[in-house]
This record gives C-alpha cells, structure tokens and sequence, in this order.
C-alpha cells in the first residue's frame, strides 16, 4: 500500500505542475498577440528607413556628417546580448549566449570584446565569465521607444567617443511562435547599401544629404534598436508559450502513464487480497 501512496502522491505532484505550465501557455499566448502586432507593424518601416538611410549614409565621408559610417580598423567591439528577464522559455536565452562566446571566439578572437546585457538572463549567464559593461533589463519594465532611446544613445556615444570601434546586436528574430532565429547585426558603423545596377532610385533630398543625416540617421539606430527588442519580446512569449505548450503534453502523458501504473498496482494488491482469503478459507475447510 506505500507503493500506491508514493504513486498517488506522484499523480498530484505532476497534476500540479500540469496546471502551473498550462496557465503560463495561455498568459504567454495571450502576450504574445499584442507584441506580434507591434513587431509586424514596425518592421516594414523599420526596414524601408533603415535602407534609405544606409545609402544616403554611403555618399557621405565622415567629415560630412557620416559619423555613423566612420570604418575604423576594428580593435574593440561592443556585443549587445537581447535576452530575457526570466526562464521557461526553452533554447531562447541560451541560443544569444552561444552566438555571442561564438563570435568572441570565432571573428573577434584577437580582439578586445565587451559586452552589453538587454534582458537580466544574459547579464547573469554573461557575467560569470566575460565583461558586462551595463545592464538594461529594467528595459522591460515599460518597453517604449523612448525607454530604447536612451540605450541607443549610449551605443551612439560610445562608438562616435572611439570607446569601440563596431557594435553588434545580437538577438532572437521573430517568425513565428514555434520559430526565432538567431540574428547578428551590425549596428555600428552603418553598413552600406549594397549597390544594384539593375535598380538605381534617384532621391531629390530637401534639405541636404549632411542635414538629413544628422538628424536621420540618429532617429534610424534608435528605430532599429528598438525593433530588435521588439522582435526579442516578441520570441521570447512565442517561445515560452511553445515551450509550456510541450511541458503541459509532457506532464500529461506522464499523469496518464502513472494512472496506469496505479490501477495496476490497486488491481495486483486487490487480487493478492482476494487469493490470500480464498487460500485461508481453504486451509479453515481443511
């Protein structure tokens, strides 16, 4: 009878859980619909201006107002980590931490690299081992625009300042609710448009290209960066939501598997109970 007392307690202890991950699924998939629509919203803009600007930027020498292009001979690298403030979101955390240690060990293994945390899992795992020079997982506690400002901001000083010669994002790409991608992109300095023969659009810029580059390219890294997060918000409920999805199967096959256990177990001890009657009511007519 321990037996089926362990197994009961067993059954309630996963019963338990089941209903902790399947509540966490639907909160999860609640937030995600409202951080889908605003990445979905964004991005074409995002992407059209960031386009636009990389061209324009192209045209532009340092001393003409691309401060933001300057290419200097790369030395010391700033990798900001997109991550999460909490867990329970499968492979979402630990996929930005291999791509960063692989791109510390990998195209910028002679190089001085640091690292800046967006999300408190990346400045916890970060941190242990390498150089975390600040920490911004207080982001997600009002994710707006003018919250990211001020992150892209301090990115903007500390590449015009000469403190790091390039800036990568590091972040998950939103696609859908079961799929990130991981992606790597270069912040800073801008990357030119790369040149099409086949499609050349003539702009007419009023007022000059120097104008629209000191007060557009600035607005641009802010939207870019804050897209970025965006898209990690994004991933992020989408895949919590996938992963207590399959944590909420998994409990309830194992639930379903420890009933059938129990049921046998009950049967077996109802049948021993049964045979030892019989066998002593035998031995009394005897």
């Amino acid at each position: 009878m321990a037996n089926l007392k362990e197994i009961r307690s067993r059954i309630a202890t996963v019963s338990s859980t089941m209903q902790i991950t399947s509540a966490m699924k639907m909160v999860s998939a609640a937030k995600l619909k409202k951080a889908q629509d605003a990445i979905t919203q964004m991005r074409p803009y995002a992407d059209k201006l960031t386009e636009l600007l990389q061209s324009l930027s192209a045209s532009l020498d340092a001393d003409a107002g691309g401060k933001f292009s300057d290419n200097r001979e790369v030395q010391k690298i700033l990798v900001v980590a997109i991550t999460s403030n909490r867990g329970l979101c499968g492979a979402f955390n630990s996929n930005i931490i291999k791509q960063c240690v692989s791109l510390l060990h990998g195209m910028y293994e002679d190089k001085q690299v640091d690292f800046m945390a967006i999300g408190k899992k990346g400045n916890d795992i970060l941190g242990k081992k390498f150089n975390v020079i600040a920490n911004h997982s207080e982001v997600y506690d009002t994710l707006t625009f003018d919250s990211v400002t001020l992150i892209a901001e301090e990115l903007m000083e500390h590449f015009t300042s000469g403190s790091y010669d390039r800036v990568e994002l590091v972040y998950n790409k939103f696609k859908n609710a079961a799929t990130q991608i991981v992606m790597t992109e270069q912040f800073l300095p801008i990357v030119p448009a790369e040149e099409d023969e086949t499609s050349v659009t003539d702009y007419i810029f009023e007022p000059s290209k120097e104008e629209i580059v000191e007060e557009l390219i600035p607005k641009s890294l802010k939207t870019q960066l804050y897209k970025a997060v965006r898209d990690s918000f994004a991933s992020e409920h989408g895949a919590r939501m996938t992963a207590m999805h399959k944590a909420t199967d998994n409990a309830t096959e194992l639930r379903d598997q420890l009933k059938l256990t129990y049921n046998k177990a009950r049967q077996a001890a109802i049948t021993n109970e049964i045979l030892e009657i019989v066998g002593g009511a035998e031995a009394l007519n005897n």
